[in-house]
């Protein structure tokens, strides 16, 4: 596995989603299975995904999207191509929004299934101690 990518622009290199749009700041861990990212965009007033000047809590879906995508590229040395989301399933969301978490957002996606055109995922977004999002992600690959 490559070393972990230190800045937003050196994860911006890594998945399809670029500028204002790459909404990950860290990778905290990572291994085969899973990564655990940080991330403070979710304040940021200028955050691309805030409508009506809220962050939607269901827009943490993107963030776990972004995790996954990350986490295909450093598991297989290479910037990781464009996917499509044909599933999210078992979502439980623990809160209405995003913005008014004090602190970071702790993104973590654990592999259930990855294929040469697509991945499962189980996804978590966890913030001001408690679960903010959870559920499962499958994506097939562009």
């Amino acid at each position: 596995m490559s070393t972990l990518p230190a800045s937003r622009e050196a994860i911006a290199r890594l998945i399809p989603h670029q500028g204002a749009m790459c909404l990950l700041d860290r990778v905290e861990a990572c291994d085969a299975e899973g990564i655990l990212c940080s991330s403070a965009t979710h304040s940021d007033a200028a955050n691309p995904l805030r409508r009506d000047g809220m962050l939607p809590a269901i827009c943490g879906a993107e963030y776990a999207l972004q995790a996954m995508a990350l986490h295909g590229a450093l598991t297989q040395g290479a910037p990781q191509g464009r996917g499509f989301v044909a599933a999210l399933s078992g979502v439980e969301i623990g809160t209405d929004r995003l913005d008014d978490v004090v602190g970071e957002l702790a993104v973590a996606a654990t592999a259930m299934a990855r294929e040469s055109r697509g991945f499962i995922y189980r996804f978590t977004i966890d913030g001001d101690g408690r679960r903010l999002l959870g559920g499962r992600a499958t994506v097939v690959l562009a």
